[in-house]
């Protein structure tokens, strides 16, 4: 059986992916990466989520980039509401996924995993620059000679499979194959109850996907009774 690092942050995406590679048989080894940001719902979410699919085992790893800041999701920045933002948002966090990469693969050459799985995204995205296939290969091309594993002729393979999917079409995903998203949280300012704000660019974009379904995002809070 492969092994696997699957990078877990407790949204949707992340959730689906684990799903996916839980449907391949690949046993998986999850890793959160708590990265200072200010909400840490997520954090909790991934917990559930690696239980709810089963995961062969979900580990929590800090590192400290509100340090930085640089991002509304780590630094006393407001998060845009009510309209998607052009070009690069404030809710980019510098180097983020290269940093949570470097920590994945080292926890891939610790477990004996060939692979590492990310949610990353280029289709219904906020327009992160290192959630592109360009980023993604070139990661990949480092893996193999910035490891022992890849020295010694262990291809280490970073697979990024919701990477050209639409949101809508990563749901349907993750639905047949039995993903709770009422566990996940991809909220970049939840409500203190945990549900999602419903007005951030990761709301906006995840419910108008649902919409689009015909469901409700059920991160949100429930709607009031008539």
């Amino acid at each position: 059986m492969k092994r696997a690092v699957v990078l877990l942050s407790g949204g949707l995406d992340s959730a689906t992916v684990l799903a996916m590679a839980q449907d391949r048989g690949v046993e998986c080894h999850c890793l959160t990466v708590s990265y200072g940001q200010r909400h840490h719902h997520e954090l909790e979410c991934a917990k559930r989520v690696a239980e709810a699919l089963g995961a062969a085992s979900h580990r929590e790893f800090s590192i400290p980039l509100n340090q930085f800041g640089g991002s509304a999701l780590t630094a006393d920045i407001d998060v845009p509401k009510d309209s998607l933002a052009e070009g690069i948002p404030v809710t980019y966090v510098p180097a983020r996924n290269t940093v949570m990469l470097s920590v994945a693969l080292a926890y891939a050459e610790v477990t004996g995993s060939t692979e590492i799985h990310i949610g990353v995204n280029a289709v219904d995205y906020s327009g992160y620059p290192d959630c592109r296939p360009e980023f993604v290969e070139a990661f990949e091309k480092l893996a193999q000679i910035a490891t022992k594993a890849g020295v010694e002729g262990t291809e280490m393979t970073i697979h990024a499979p919701l990477i050209h999917l639409t949101k809508v079409q990563i749901i349907e995903e993750g639905l047949k194959r039995g993903v709770e998203y009422s566990l996940t949280s991809s909220c970049y300012d939840p409500l203190p109850s945990g549900h999602g704000c419903g007005h951030c660019d990761s709301c906006l974009i995840r419910g108008a996907a649902f919409a689009e379904l015909g469901l409700r995002d059920p991160a949100l809070a429930p709607e009031p009774e008539a």
